[in-house]
């Protein structure tokens, strides 16, 4: 049976939207490249756990730690090196926005349009310039809901979906690295899964096809679920630590609100999401709509971080575009360059605290002359000079540098005991970052992940420990000696006055310790 488009597929910008995604990508390449700051906290346990990797049984989805190790082998352990891939992602965001707009009908306008929001927004301005999961996820979903639309586009009648195999095939794939990633695909899971129920579109679940999709996903994404359950269900423990503590000061209202910090690109997605469920035009697309309106309502009962619904964005900033296209082509030319424009303006208002360009000392000026003082809130409520992902990236080499210098002090019988330990994940994985090449000896801690990657075969004779207490030390060794102090203003609270201790004369060996100190965070 021939199937025809429901919508008309307009040429693509091909010229502009490729010079954007490239101008993107070398943003941030060139920003990694000059930054005068250096790796953020969590990138250091990302690295970590490349190192430490066994795809089986971590507690963590192991997408970020295979993606470590390939960088690492291949580029290096530059920022640039181990920052690449996210900036590549950012370029293909830019580029799947307007493969939206197109996709739904939008000219060249609008796949111009789409394509600037995602490359201006607050949203994908700073995640490329960090290691980690969060910018990867933004490109999971946008590619299962474009999936999704195509699935609507090839419809044979406007109240289902598209049985061929191949766009159910690509969304199968795609949740399943999503899920490989983070366990929020989950989200996206569920309101694809309500979205289909109450869309038009619901006949398509009498069909092979979304099941088929969904075993692809799960066998994909398996070896996040079977190591949970190896592992006894660390993530239970983890989304309990985050409830209490960061997810504590997250209200429904300040979920909302939060939104509202993306700019004016959020008018956009608003349009957008509602140009989806009410136009008629739209009917074959009314799943896509809802699943993103359903994300965010998950998220919102759930108390999520506002940066949580994100990557719902570049999708309906594709399909705002197409609305906003339709609604200016007949007034004025001034409608569509001022709104390029206001996109343009407030990411240049934000670039000193979205890109780490500049120095500690000129973005804590500009935060204060800017008003931006919100943006400076940590995790748990205090405030700092500076973003919490800048304050980060500070002081990690003197760390390790003054551990060094204690351990280089030791004789040398002492040095063969040596067990480095540090009290957080950052500590730790800046330790074993940079300690190889300081010819430092293995670090441990109890701190979540790090607990699982074990206390190592010395017994911890000779103990140089980082970040923690002597209060904590003296509970464990029998001989406790200060041996140093790190102190870093810049930093976050529990980075600014960090103690070294030496512990010897051990109340028992670390391999007889390590399981009392199960689940310590």
């Amino acid at each position: 049976m021939t199937t025809t488009s429901t919508t008309a597929r307009q040429p693509i910008a091909s010229r502009a939207i490729a010079a954007l995604s490239a101008i993107t990508f070398a943003l941030h390449v060139v920003v990694n490249r000059f930054s005068p700051f250096g790796f953020q906290r969590d990138e250091f346990l990302y690295m970590a756990m490349g190192e430490h990797l066994r795809l089986w049984r971590m507690d963590f989805p192991p997408f970020i730690a295979i993606i470590s190790q390939v960088e690492r082998f291949l580029l290096g352990d530059s920022i640039v090196a181990i920052r690449f891939l996210p900036a590549v992602t950012a370029g293909l965001l830019v580029m799947m926005a307007a493969f939206v707009a197109r996709e739904l009908g939008g000219g060249k306008f609008a796949q111009l349009l789409a394509a600037v929001a995602v490359a201006t927004s607050p949203l994908f301005l700073r995640a490329p310039d960090l290691f980690q999961p969060v910018i990867f996820d933004q490109l999971w979903w946008t590619l299962a809901l474009y999936a999704l639309i195509r699935l609507g586009t090839g419809a044979p009648r406007d109240d289902t979906l598209a049985t061929a195999p191949r766009w159910w095939i690509v969304l199968g794939v795609v949740c399943g690295v999503g899920l490989l990633t983070k366990f929020s695909l989950l989200f996206f899971g569920a309101a694809l899964v309500a979205a289909l129920i109450i869309a038009p579109q619901r006949r398509v679940l009498l069909t092979p096809w979304p099941y088929a999709a969904a075993v692809l996903a799960f066998a994909i994404g398996s070896p996040s679920f079977v190591g949970q359950l190896a592992l006894g269900y660390p993530v239970a423990d983890q989304m309990k630590t985050l409830q209490g503590s960061q997810l504590a000061h997250v209200s429904l209202f300040s979920f909302v609100l939060g939104q509202l910090v993306w700019g004016p690109g959020v008018l956009l997605a608003l349009c957008g999401a509602l140009f989806l469920v009410m136009t008629k035009g739209m009917r074959p697309y009314r799943a896509v709509g809802w699943t993103c309106i359903g994300a965010f309502m998950l998220l919102l009962v759930l108390h999520g971080k506002s940066y949580y619904i994100g990557p719902i964005f570049p999708t309906l900033f594709g399909a705002g575009a197409v609305l906003f296209e339709r609604w200016s082509a007949r007034r004025s030319a001034v409608l569509r360059v001022g709104t390029i424009a206001a996109l343009v303006a407030y990411a240049a208002y934000l670039v000193p605290i979205e890109l780490p360009i500049f120095s500690k000392e000129t973005t804590a000026a500009y935060v204060e002359r800017a008003g931006l003082g919100v943006t400076t809130k940590t995790n748990q409520g205090s405030s700092l000079r500076l973003p919490q992902d800048y304050a980060d990236m500070l002081g990690w080499p003197a760390l390790a540098n003054a551990v060094a210098h204690v351990y280089d002090s030791l004789p040398p019988a002492k040095r063969a005991q040596v067990v480095i330990v540090g009290e957080n994940y950052g500590e730790a994985g800046a330790l074993e970052f940079y300690g190889p090449k300081l010819g430092l000896p293995r670090v441990v801690s109890a701190a979540g992940s790090y607990w699982f990657f074990g206390p190592g075969e010395k017994p911890g004779t000779v103990v140089i420990s980082l970040g923690v207490t002597q209060q904590d030390m003296e509970k464990f060794f029998g001989t406790v000696t200060p041996a140093g102090r790190v102190l870093n203003d810049w930093g976050v609270p529990e980075e600014q006055d960090v103690s070294i201790y030496i512990g010897e004369n051990p109340k028992m060996t670390l391999q007889e310790l390590w399981p009392k100190l199960a689940g310590r965070n």
